[in-house]
């Protein structure tokens, strides 16, 4: 779909504690890639050792069409599967699909499956799942911030056990791209049960993905076993361990001590910790590259301090976004004006990022009625301070200090702002999910695909939604509407290109930057390949040679 189900309000790695039953960590070794070609004499794949990865946030709803977070989705993604998806090169390949033939009049798809497919629980995977999982999603009582692109659906058939055809009501040009977005439920599993109200959510009972949920402990830890039925080749590590560790500067010692394999490194630690460290030289791999992603600070449109454009428009003059940018993110980072990756062909590149211009902040605050009348530098406005709290979440010492820096500077223009940090979960559940808020600092992770219906237009702003800042412009709902009815990607464009120019108008969103993905990896994890798809997308295919397992685990063999 337009927005992704993969991708949601955090861009943080995973992370866990060690559970109980597993065996002890070894002490850390240096495992250099020339000490490794030595001991392993051949890099050979082998079955075996565990991957233990660092997350700010635990997971909190392990259905994926319900699911809005990233740290919930990065877990999901491991045990149920979509039709397409994306590859190392982004572009659109089958997952569970094995093909896929779009009708001449751009009205339906029809998909064939990979045969033989089974869940693990041993029954078989067909086209019922598939037209159950598009009805669930569909159905009036499932809350979900996917369905719009659903709702286009005409109507869907599962003709025989391997063939799912589904037709538009009219042409929609993100069609194809939204079936690499939902992901397929056991139908013999959630037929029957409440979607928003399940055990199921917590306690999933199969999976048709390289992993299996083994356990998992609340804020603590969670624990998958690779599937040795997963049917897109061997699953290689045989354990992924997801360590719940809400401070990074935590998360760096653990890494330092050699007992997490993967986290996702702050700048300070990329570009000054980890270099002056040797054993973390020696032992771990950066990796650096810009992802499909944006930070900004949002404004809950139905605020009445935030109806008016110009005090919008200020505060976006007062922000210094070069300032957080070389700062906070210490040059890990682009300054961005629109919501779209820099570089890529969708950016409006007719707009730039507002300067830093105190004066004209001032200025735009005056004409809307704001004035210092007691002469102590802070502004009002019929006997009410200008103020607001903004929120982010705890962990995220980015988001955390770009808040504490725009404090400094809309304090300069006379705008007193408060801080606040929230534990991730219930930032999401009390705050984002109930519009309990004034403004926030979050981050979007998109996908390839350009259409962002979900994010922007008016109708989604319902409960679960992605609009959750109440964003609505006529102009905004008609283009997006009009893009997804041409397939023309020049056409696209110039709908896309209006979009952005309302949105920089109007200021729902100060976009702040895009930052740097600078994940850490052990050297011993082997198979990896940065592509334009980052370094994850063919992770249930890492392995770690036999001479340099950690771990060692009683595993079947696939």
């Amino acid at each position: 779909m337009a927005l992704s189900m993969v991708r949601a309000l955090g861009l943080a790695l995973l992370v866990s504690l060690l559970v109980s039953g597993c065996s002890d960590t070894p002490p850390p070794a240096a495992v250099s890639a020339s000490v490794a070609s030595s001991e392993m004499g051949v890099d050979v794949p082998a079955i075996g050792d565990r991957l233990v990865s660092a997350s700010i946030g635990d997971a909190s709803n392990l259905i994926p069409m319900i699911a809005g977070d990233a740290a919930s989705h990065d877990i999901a993604s491991q045990l149920y599967l979509p039709l397409l998806k994306y590859d190392a090169n982004l572009n659109l390949t089958g997952q569970l699909a094995a093909s896929w033939q779009v009708a001449k009049d751009n009205l339906s798809i029809r998909f064939q499956l990979r045969p033989g497919l089974k869940w693990s629980d041993g029954v078989p995977f067909t086209s019922a799942d598939c037209l159950f999982t598009l009805n669930l999603i569909r159905d009036a009582k499932t809350q979900s911030p996917y369905k719009a692109d659903y709702a286009r659906v005409a109507s869907a058939q599962a003709p025989d056990p391997y063939t799912f055809v589904v037709r538009y009501k009219q042409p929609y040009s993100p069609a194809l791209s939204s079936w690499a977005d939902l992901a397929i439920l056991p139908k013999h599993l959630f037929e029957h049960v409440d979607i928003m109200h399940t055990t199921l959510s917590r306690h999933p009972k199969v999976s048709i993905g390289p992993y299996r949920l083994a356990d998992w402990v609340p804020q603590q830890s969670i624990r998958l076993t690779r599937n040795p039925d997963y049917f897109d080749g061997p699953v290689w590590v045989a354990e992924r361990l997801i360590r719940v560790i809400p401070d990074t500067a935590t998360q760096f010692l653990e890494l330092s001590a050699g007992h997490i394999d993967e986290m996702g490194l702050t700048p300070i630690q990329y570009q000054r910790l980890f270099p002056r460290n040797k054993q973390l030289m020696a032992n771990y791999q950066r990796y650096r590259y810009l992802g499909f992603g944006y930070t900004y600070l949002g404004f809950n449109l139905k605020r009445p301090l935030f109806a008016d454009r110009r005090v919008r428009q200020a505060i976006a003059y007062a922000i210094d976004r070069q300032e957080l940018v070389t700062g906070v993110m210490m040059g890990l980072g682009k300054v961005i004006a629109t919501p779209y990756k820099p570089g890529t062909y969708w950016v409006n590149t007719k707009l730039k990022p507002r300067p830093y211009d105190p004066a004209k902040a001032r200025a735009l605050l005056a004409a809307a009625g704001w004035r210092d009348t007691n002469g102590d530098g802070m502004l009002e406005k019929g006997g009410l301070p200008l103020t607001f709290t903004i929120l982010t979440n705890n962990g995220n010492k980015q988001r955390a200090d770009c808040a504490t820096i725009i404090q400094q500077r809309l304090k300069a223009v006379g705008i007193v702002v408060k801080v606040q940090l929230v534990e991730w979960s219930a930032f999401i559940e009390n705050f984002i999910n109930k519009r309990q808020f004034d403004a926030v600092i979050l981050g979007w992770s998109l996908s390839p695909e350009p259409d962002q219906y979900s994010i922007w237009h008016s109708s989604q702003t319902g409960a679960r939604q992605f609009n959750f800042l109440s964003y609505a412009n006529a102009k905004v709902d008609a283009a997006l509407v009009a893009a997804t009815r041409t397939f023309d990607r020049a056409e696209r464009k110039k709908l896309y290109d209006q979009v952005q120019r309302e949105i920089y108008h109007d200021v729902p969103v100060v976009f702040l930057y895009a930052p740097e993905s600078t994940p850490a990896l052990s050297r011993r994890i082997h198979g990896i390949k940065p592509a334009p798809a980052g370094i994850g997308y063919n992770s249930e295919h890492w392995y770690v040679p036999k001479a340099l397992q950690r771990y060692h685990l009683t595993e079947e063999t696939p």
